[in-house]
């Protein structure tokens, strides 16, 4: 096991596994005061009463009844608005395996991690950010268009730790040059804390919040090494714990909690 730098990853506490804004589909076997609750307004007990009040429209028609069936050419309004159903939220931890592409599609017919959850995941997700083909480890799959784009924006500086195996020993002059920074095509590389793993002088451990494009690799690539194997292995204080390569598993609603505190 590598060793994490400056802070430990919080504990993780058991929870319910759950999403944000837990709604249905519109079909045509949702009542209306059901529909309009799924819309976010209020709850479902709360859209009977607006309905009986003539407060809710279908198809700009008052309707009266909250047992009304919806179907899937209705338009609803609420305030002279239309409504419809919250998308509902899902985050999946993924532990990315090689020869994996980070892409919803890919033109070479190659498996994508969007494959890894096809069979399960019925909503529409995208990966936050990337790991290359052959990088492992962990990658944060969802629906959630605001928290994805803050996971990604270098402002809030998300943490990210790396298990790098080189093909030959990191030397100790080497290793101080990474420490205080490069100098790369793209400006400085800078990471955050760097470290022999378990002793081992080909093992390096990666602490750092920049997502530019291919940075581990460039790093050593710039002093002449090559990397073997990349994993991330803690990512905005998620970790591998108990999922294994190949595997996936959901968020639990505290490590939702967790992720867009830190990032408000």
């Amino acid at each position: 096991m590598m060793t994490t730098f400056r802070s430990k990853p919080p504990r993780e506490k058991k929870q319910r596994t759950a999403s944000v804004k837990v709604s249905a589909p519109k079909d045509d076997s949702m009542r209306l005061n059901k529909y309009v609750a799924h819309c976010g307004i209020c709850s479902r007990r709360e859209a009977a009463e607006l309905v009986k009040k003539g407060l809710i429209l279908v198809n700009k028609q008052v309707e009266l009844n909250p047992s009304y069936i919806v179907q899937s050419k209705d338009k609803i309004f609420y305030q002279g608005n239309l409504i419809t159903p919250e998308e509902k939220k899902v985050y999946i931890l993924i532990n990315k395996p090689k020869n994996t592409v980070t892409t919803s599609k890919d033109e070479k017919n190659r498996k994508t991690v969007l494959d890894m959850v096809s069979n399960s995941v019925k909503e529409r997700v995208y990966p936050v950010g990337r790991l290359d083909r052959n990088t492992t480890g962990l990658l944060l799959l969802t629906n959630d268009g605001e928290l994805s784009q803050k996971l990604a924006h270098p402002s809030f500086q998300v943490k990210k730790i790396y298990h790098v195996v080189l093909h030959k020993n990191l030397s100790v002059p080497d290793f101080q040059k990474i420490s205080e920074g490069l100098i790369l095509e793209d400006g400085k590389a800078k990471v955050d804390g760097i470290s022999y793993v378990d002793g081992k002088k080909n093992e390096i451990g990666i602490e750092i919040h920049s997502g530019k494009n291919r940075i581990i690799r460039r790093i050593f690539e710039h002093l002449n090494y090559q990397v073997e194997k990349l994993d991330r292995v803690y990512y905005a204080g998620l970790t591998k714990k108990n999922l294994p390569r190949g595997k996936y598993r959901h968020l639990t609603s505290q490590e939702v909690i967790n992720l867009k505190h830190f990032l408000k």
